[in-house]
């Protein structure tokens, strides 16, 4: 019995350590999913920003925005695409998280089990032993 508490606990650790490091691989997926965010938002601001407008300085500055805004789409596209392998990531860190915790609560349940057949097992033991009487006075 002490050895099955043993592995147990050995492995709730274990559990609690994966269950520790996945979290933060979650946490760090939804760091990433913010900042591809963060960085598709600035973009798009941008490329507002160079929308083409009839300016005294001719044709060519006409051609140079046109051309800034042109990349600046290219960029956006590139930054929906990071957003959306980040998003995935994020799903796939969260999915570990779910079967981290799984786990790991399953390992508990187990050790509470565990717990409570060590305990009957007290019960019976105490209940198959033979009564003692005690003699409470010495020989009249």
């Amino acid at each position: 019995m002490a050895d099955r508490k043993k592995t147990l606990d050995r492995i709730l650790r274990v559990r609690a350590l994966q269950l520790n490091l996945v979290q933060a691989d979650e946490a760090r997926a939804l760091a990433k999913l913010d900042s591809e965010l963060a960085l598709r938002n600035r973009i798009a601001a941008l490329a507002d920003n160079v929308a083409p407008a009839p300016e005294p300085g001719g044709a060519l500055s006409l051609i140079a925005a046109a051309h800034f805004r042109d990349r600046l789409h290219r960029s956006a596209e590139a930054a929906d695409e990071r957003l959306r392998i980040a998003e995935r990531g994020v799903e796939r860190a969260a999915d570990a998280t779910r079967e981290a915790k799984r786990d790991h609560v399953a390992i508990e349940k187990l050790l509470e089990r565990d717990a409570a057949d060590r305990a009957l097992k007290a019960i019976r033991d105490l209940e198959e032993l033979p009564p003692v009487r005690k003699i409470r006075h010495g020989p009249c």
